[in-house]
């Protein structure tokens, strides 16, 4: 038994382990975000990353470019055909394949879960459905029951730090000389939202994905990031 002098932890009643992610589609109303098919997806996926015409999207990756689409396929039927790290394929209803996320780290007696591994090409950064993606993704985590919803990423990649932010994700600090890759020193920025975040965070991302939120043209009238600010 603990001592009134030795402080714990919050009780958490009736804990059960969530399970692990399926394999159904994610349908948005901009995207869908499905369980990586090499026949069904890599080609346009792979069209779609060669418009990164100096191959800054994988800068921060420990992969690619790919010069082949046959290298593209080899490397998908070698890394992404897996369950941890579970790949999906980001589907814009008007494009097609044109980014990709997984699941990973994916641990539910702790009940904590990841995404990485994104890559979004320039057909969808900058979109609703980059946006709706990351939401889809947070959104099955919850609902299936995990407690912590985790962003890791190369602590010198600015854009990526960005995006956690203004999805809603608290930056918890930095693990120093974390890991080696192409070669060079990786320091992992840790980001993260916890399941009691989560309701503040679902109503700001259905408030900014509301078609009502943008003009014709596409500008916005309230940013995501000061929806997000305005939650816990």
């Amino acid at each position: 038994m603990p001592s009134a002098e030795r402080p714990v932890g919050f009780p958490v009643p009736d804990w059960t382990l969530p399970p692990r992610p399926g394999p159904d589609p994610m349908v948005g109303r901009y995207c869908t975000v499905e369980p990586l098919d090499v026949d069904r997806h890599a080609a346009g996926l792979f069209a779609a990353n060669r418009r990164d015409v100096d191959g800054r999207n994988w800068t921060y990756l420990p992969y690619g470019p790919f010069g082949e689409l046959d290298a593209y396929v080899d490397w998908m039927r070698d890394t992404c055909l897996g369950d941890d790290p579970m790949f999906h394929a980001v589907v814009d209803h008007a494009q097609g394949p044109v980014g990709v996320a997984s699941y990973l780290r994916v641990n539910p007696p702790s009940g904590s879960i990841e995404v990485g591994h994104i890559n979004f090409s320039p057909l969808l950064q900058r979109t609703r459905a980059a946006t709706e993606a990351m939401y889809l993704m947070m959104r099955r985590a919850f609902e299936l029951g995990y407690r912590r919803y985790e962003w890791k990423c190369d602590a010198l990649n600015a854009p990526s730090r960005r995006a956690a932010v203004r999805l809603g994700l608290t930056y918890e600090g930095t693990f120093r000389q974390a890991t080696v890759y192409r070669g060079r020193n990786r320091d992992t920025a840790w980001f993260a939202i916890v399941d009691g975040e989560w309701p503040a965070r679902q109503a700001a991302f259905e408030a900014w994905l509301d078609p009502d939120n943008f003009e014709h043209d596409g500008t916005q009238h309230t940013s995501l990031s000061s929806l997000t600010d305005l939650t816990p």
